[in-house]
C-alpha cells in the first residue's frame, strides 16, 4: 500500500511543479489571437508534458492506508481510518454525533 501513497505523493508533486507551464501553454493553444502556427506549437508543447503533470491524473487515496474509495477530502483519509481518528480525538473540530 505504501506504494500507492508514494506514487499520489510524486503525482501531487508533479501537479504543482508544472501548474504554471500546462496553464501557459493552455492559454496559449485557446487564444485566438495569435498565429495559428504559434498555437499548434503551444499544443504539441501541451501535449508533450508528462501525463503524471496532470491534474486529472490526481487520484484522492487515503494517505494511511493507500485506499482508493470513501476519501474524506479535507482530511485525506479513508472512512475507516476517519472514524478510528475521530472517536480518539485526533482529528479536531470532528465530534461524534450523539441525539
Amino acid at each position: 500500500m505504501r506504494s500507492r501513497v508514494f506514487r499520489d505523493m510524486n503525482a501531487r508533486k508533479a501537479v504543482v511543479s508544472k501548474e504554471l507551464e500546462r496553464t501557459i501553454w493552455r492559454y496559449m493553444s485557446r487564444n485566438t489571437t495569435l498565429e495559428p502556427q504559434v498555437r499548434m506549437q503551444a499544443q504539441l508543447a501541451l501535449s508533450r508534458t508528462p501525463r503524471e503533470a496532470s491534474p486529472s491524473a490526481i487520484k484522492n487515496r487515503c494517505i494511511l492506508t493507500g485506499r482508493g474509495r470513501g476519501v474524506f477530502n479535507d482530511w485525506k483519509l479513508c472512512r475507516f481510518q476517519f472514524r478510528l481518528r475521530a472517536l480518539n480525538g485526533d482529528l479536531p473540530g470532528v465530534d461524534k454525533a450523539s441525539w
